[in-house]
């Protein structure tokens, strides 16, 4: 088998960025590699995705119930494994997530109370490691920043039109509290958490991939 790393992180922490460069890196150096990200918006699979985050269940995310609402994103999931990505990470290639299960735990467990997070983050990995049959991360990195500078770099992304945000990207209190799951995630599942700020803000895009890059290193070489 493959190797497959996951960046995890709020709206706006970069993933992409640090994803794209991770996988242009790997490349250069002669690896097997692919990029992935979730929601896979071009397929079919993400329709429930599509309509969740669209506001047709309601307006808020609390309108659908974490499993529910997990289930979607873990279907759209399993298509991509299978259509895309299968052959190659059982024949050794590396993949690089921009978004996973982890997802799950950082956007959907908040939902519940605090006291039923273990029980939520048992059921998680139960259902799309062991009964989909989804691979487990090798490494998932958690790019940690903080919920103001995020939900700043999301209205600088769309220009400050709150029509084309999301249902999650709308709500500030939301993502705070997405933050909150994923630190605790991150603590339970063995996450390794990645600071991208300091007193005085973000650290440089440069500065952070570094940091990516040799954590990456660790389970590569």
């Amino acid at each position: 088998m493959g190797k497959l790393i996951v960046l995890e992180g709020l709206d706006g922490s970069g993933k992409n960025t640090h994803s794209r460069r991770l996988t242009e890196r790997l490349t250069e150096r002669g690896a097997l590699v692919r990029k992935i990200s979730f929601p896979d918006y071009e397929e079919p699979s993400s329709a429930l995705v599509k309509m969740y985050l669209g506001g047709e269940f309601g307006t808020a995310p609390e309108d659908v119930n974490a499993y529910a609402a997990s289930s979607f994103y873990a279907v759209d999931r399993y298509a991509s494994y299978k259509k895309h990505w299968q052959k190659l990470y059982e024949e050794g290639g590396i993949i690089i997530a921009d978004r996973y299960t982890t997802s799950n735990a950082t956007h959907q467990m908040g939902k519940l109370p605090k006291e039923e997070w273990d029980g939520f983050l048992d059921w998680l990995c139960d259902y799309e490691y062991r009964l989909l049959g989804l691979p487990k991360p090798d490494l998932t990195l958690y790019l940690d920043m903080d919920p103001s500078i995020s939900f700043k770099l999301i209205e600088k992304r769309y220009h400050g039109d709150d029509s084309r945000k999301d249902i999650h990207e709308k709500d500030f209190d939301y993502l705070a509290a997405c933050r909150q799951s994923a630190l605790y995630a991150a603590g339970r599942l063995g996450w390794k958490v990645i600071k991208l700020y300091g007193e005085n803000g973000p650290y440089s895009k440069d500065e952070n991939f570094e940091k990516v890059w040799n954590a990456a290193k660790e389970v590569l070489e």
